[in-house]
């Protein structure tokens, strides 16, 4: 009986102990942190006569009525940001985000969210807003709009770096701030877009007609070889038709070609016959006719060669006998006009003697010289003038003899000239023979006979009375010596 009593008694004690062992033992869970406060204690990291402990992740004996625990979370909060903004430019924006944050883990960041949010930890996603609410309107004011857009990185850098001291003093970690949208309730950010959507969509619209082109110009290539491909086709087809035909008319030609060829052969065989007999006709014909004509005409020929070369071989026997004599007489008059100029310079040199007498003695006296200049210069132009007249008057006196003399000498190009009628004359046809052709050249070889009697006429018509009022020799061009100037005579004084 005592054995079974005392056996109860130390079951109620281990069962006592026990209670009171889970009553006074606390668990921190990984998500939470323990906060004992009730007694003096000294926690590291933390400054001395805090008043309270902190336990995280283990276990920790607590004196009921002696000591309070209490729990704080340690999970993580978001709260949503929606704040409106002005930017440096003065343009209105609504910021939309969100700030995902957290107690820290380490005791001071516990300590400092313990203190500020034990019994109001509903009360931390506001209080989080609140802050991340003015640092956001701040920062916002200092950018612009195009900033912001091109660099939502530096909003959110700035923003956290802002907040980071206020939200380490409430013992809060930001592990995460995005800002998701940016409201523009006046439009610029939508009139800023525009250009761009405007260039996007003119290069979307070039490289849409880009593509339609090279798709027609593809299609009308298709296009090109599918008709480059039925013509081809069409072509052969026509060929094939052409030789298919061909060969029909060919097989209903055949009887009527060969009846052509034969009749073809036929008249081939005729011709050669009739030109056969055409040719010994010639030949009989030039035996009978133009042969013996051939040989009359020859005999003619030769025996007009023949005259012709005696009549010719007489006249320039002729033609030299006269050109000696014209030879001859030129030589006379030739000689006649020699002595005269001969006479004529004597004259003249004694003219000279004269004048150089004077020159010497114009050295004695200037006006004997003078004088004695001036008459030896009127005899030099009166003895001058009066051989000019008497060479005129013999002239006057012999106006035939200077005419032959001049047809003597210009004789060879007379009968020269007189023949190139004929040089021309490619085939001549003489009615009376050789007797024609002897006229011919005898009426050549005359012509200069008919110049000796035109050019007496003509002087006897320039001089009907015999007087000398012009030089007859200087009327006619190429018969006469050119008549030499007159010198001027000056007067006295």
């Amino acid at each position: 009986m005592v054995v079974g009593v005392v056996a109860g008694a130390v079951v109620l004690a281990l069962v006592f102990v026990v209670v009171v062992f889970k009553l006074m033992w606390r668990v921190a869970e990984p998500n939470e942190a323990l906060i004992i406060s009730g007694s003096k204690h000294r926690t590291e990291g933390l400054e001395e006569g805090m008043g309270f402990r902190i336990v995280t992740g283990r276990g920790t004996l607590v004196l009921p009525g002696v000591q309070a625990v209490r729990k704080i979370s340690l999970d993580l909060n978001e709260t949503e940001l929606h704040v409106d903004c002005v930017t440096t430019q003065g343009i209105p924006l609504k910021v939309r985000g969100v700030v995902i944050f957290k107690v820290g883990d380490d005791f001071v960041s516990i300590a400092n969210a313990g203190r500020r949010f034990l019994d109001q930890q509903k009360m931390m996603a506001e209080r989080v807003h609140n802050v991340f609410a003015g640092h956001l309107r701040s920062i916002v004011g200092g950018l612009t709009v195009e900033d912001m857009i091109r660099d939502r990185e530096k909003l959110t850098g700035q923003t956290r770096a802002a907040c980071g001291t206020e939200m380490e003093k409430l013992g809060l970690i930001v592990d995460s701030l995005q800002i998701h949208e940016i409201e523009d309730p006046t439009g610029y950010i939508r009139n800023l877009a525009m250009p761009h959507a405007a260039a996007v969509q003119r290069d979307a619209r070039i490289a849409q007609a880009e593509a339609n082109r090279l798709a027609t110009e593809a299609e009308q290539k298709a296009a090109a070889r599918m008709a480059e491909a039925t013509r081809d086709s069409e072509i052969q087809q026509a060929g094939y038709q052409a030789e298919r035909d061909k060969a029909a008319a060919t097989a209903q030609m055949a009887g009527p070609l060969a009846a052509a060829a034969a009749q073809q052969d036929v008249v081939v065989q005729e011709t050669r016959v009739a030109e056969l007999e055409a040719h010994r006709r010639e030949q009989q014909l030039q035996a009978d006719v133009r042969k013996p004509a051939d040989a009359k005409a020859y005999e003619i020929r030769a025996r007009a060669e023949a005259e012709r070369d005696a009549r010719i071989s007489a006249a320039q026997a002729k033609a030299r006998e006269t050109e000696l004599a014209a030879a001859s007489e030129a030589t006379r008059v030739k000689t006649a006009a020699t002595a005269e100029a001969e006479a004529t310079k004597a004259r003249g040199a004694a003219a000279a003697e004269a004048t150089r007498a004077t020159g010497e003695a114009e050295a004695a006296a200037a006006k004997a010289k003078g004088l004695a200049t001036a008459e030896a210069t009127r005899a030099q132009g009166l003895a001058e003038a009066e051989a000019i007249q008497a060479r005129a008057a013999a002239l006057a006196e012999n106006q035939e003899a200077v005419v032959a003399q001049q047809l003597a000498e210009n004789w060879p190009e007379i009968v020269q000239a007189g023949a190139s009628a004929f040089g021309n004359v490619d085939h001549m046809v003489l009615l009376n023979g050789a007797d024609g052709m002897s006229d011919l050249f005898a009426k050549a070889l005359t012509m200069g006979g008919t110049g000796l009697g035109l050019a007496r006429q003509l002087l006897a018509s320039m001089n009907p009375e015999g007087s000398q009022a012009k030089n007859p020799t200087a009327e006619l061009n190429g018969f006469a010596a050119p008549v030499s100037e007159k010198v001027p005579v000056e007067k006295e004084g």
